[in-house]
């Protein structure tokens, strides 16, 4: 398996590191131009890092970390602190953000005495400074070490450009990446199947935090990387809970968020543990994935803790088509994430589906493969009256969207629609891709 995550590497990185809840994700939003981090005011909301892009006078990457707590604090602190070593080391320069209004606390010299072990240079950044007096009362945080501290307000966007100004002559020239192209692949499921996992087993590195623990990811992570010569992006997200489950606040954010990196996705790789087999929010999910018109794979994972005796591929392959029997154009991988077992396979797949889902085919070969359908299968009699196909076009690709332009839309009957998505599918090699088709009658047309 030939991967690399060098994509963009030629940008220099810059890295927003400090303590909880001093504004980094807010920080991290205002110079990337969107909410890309998740914003709230509770400590421990960020823990993976995610990248951004920043141009000013220059093009750089910006991580956004989590807050950096005491070394012997175990759990969630632990696994943040090391998220933060990776990216301080992967870092060109680093944005070290305080709390204005709070002054200098043990954990910010904590902060400090981390960074000092680095070579890159700091920029002491005083964050909520959002009035004269805490922007003049910033000058404390000289007592750190790093020089003049800059004071923002990146909620009110004050003094965001004189840190840019600062920033700048930090990092070295690199060209401007082209546009994108990669295939974009959302890594969706419950909550506690293994997402993070297979992401790590897929990059070969602690990527995003791993745990036990359902809900350990909150944000959807965006991760370059090449395969087999093909530019991908993986998104890893938040575990989909039932709408009952939900709770208010940072959680809620978090799938609002899954969703919206499944509608932002080339393909959708629903993972599942293969001891619970497909439940019904496994369905709820798929729902999800349809709705937004992803390429689908679904991702049997911890094969590594099943009894794999005789045919066993068989008979789970059957068991999941039995309750996904409105998508049996999905295709099914089995995978160990613990083991790495069936990591190339899946996104060979993967990028098979993405390919798919692009596909186009010409308006002469439609018709004539639509005319030769009806001509075997005529539509039924609905009411007296019968479907009557004029024409059909492709209008879009990802999905692909045909439309077909009939007598009246209301002859057609779902089991005939079902019908001419088959032909489509059996005719054309679109396994894996989400298939739109819409019907306009005579009235629709004039």
């Amino acid at each position: 398996m030939t991967m690399s995550t060098a994509i963009a590497t030629s940008l220099p990185v810059v890295a927003i590191v400090g303590r909880p809840n001093v504004g980094k994700s807010a920080l991290f939003n205002r110079l990337v131009g969107a909410r890309i981090a998740l914003v709230e005011d509770q400590p421990g909301t960020t823990r993976d890092r995610l990248y951004g892009l920043v141009s000013w006078r220059k093009p750089f990457r910006l991580i956004d970390t989590g807050g950096l707590e005491p070394p012997d604090a175990g759990g969630y602190p632990a696994l943040i602190r090391l998220q933060i070593e990776v990216a301080i080391a992967e870092a060109t320069a680093i944005l070290f953000v305080v709390d204005a209004r709070d002054g200098i606390t043990a954990a910010d010299e904590e902060v400090a005495d981390l960074l000092r072990r680095t070579s890159k240079p700091v920029i002491l950044v005083a964050n909520k400074a959002d009035n004269p007096r805490r922007a003049q009362e910033a000058a404390q945080f000289w007592e750190l070490g790093y020089g003049e501290p800059v004071p923002v307000s990146a909620h009110h966007d004050s003094g965001i450009a004189d840190l840019l100004d600062r920033l700048a002559p930090l990092l070295p020239d690199a060209e401007r990446a082209p546009a994108s192209t990669a295939l974009s692949i959302a890594i969706v499921g419950r909550p506690n199947v293994g997402k993070s996992a297979l992401l790590n087993a897929i990059l070969g590195e602690e990527r995003v935090i791993v745990s036990d623990v359902p809900g350990t990811t909150r944000d959807a992570v965006d991760t370059s990387l090449s395969f087999s010569g093909r530019d991908l992006v993986l998104i890893d997200t938040a575990g989909i809970r039932r709408r009952g489950a939900i709770v208010p606040g940072v959680e809620q954010h978090s799938v609002l968020r899954a969703r919206a990196a499944v509608e932002r996705a080339d393909v959708a790789l629903l993972v599942m543990d293969a001891r619970e087999m497909l439940t019904a929010q496994d369905l709820h999910i798929i729902e999800i994935i349809e709705q937004a018109g992803a390429g689908f794979v679904i991702v049997v994972n911890k094969i590594d803790l099943l009894e794999r005796q005789g045919p066993w591929r068989r008979e789970l392959t059957r068991l999941v088509r039995q309750r996904v029997r409105f998508a049996p154009w999905a295709p099914v991988q089995f995978v160990s994430a613990l083991q790495r077992e069936g990591l190339d396979s899946l996104l060979r797949t993967a990028v098979a589906v993405g390919d798919r889902r692009k596909t186009r085919i010409s308006t002469g070969a439609l018709n004539a493969l639509i005319r030769r359908a009806i001509a075997q299968h005529p539509p039924p009699t609905v009411r007296g009256r019968r479907l009557n196909v004029l024409y059909v076009t492709q209008a879009e690709r990802q999905p692909p969207t045909f439309v077909f332009f009939v007598n009246d839309e209301e002859l057609v009957h779902f089991a005939y629609r079902r019908y001419l998505e088959n032909v489509l599918r059996e005719q054309i090699d679109l396994e894996g891709t989400p298939v739109r088709l819409i019907f306009r009658g005579r009235s629709a047309t004039a």
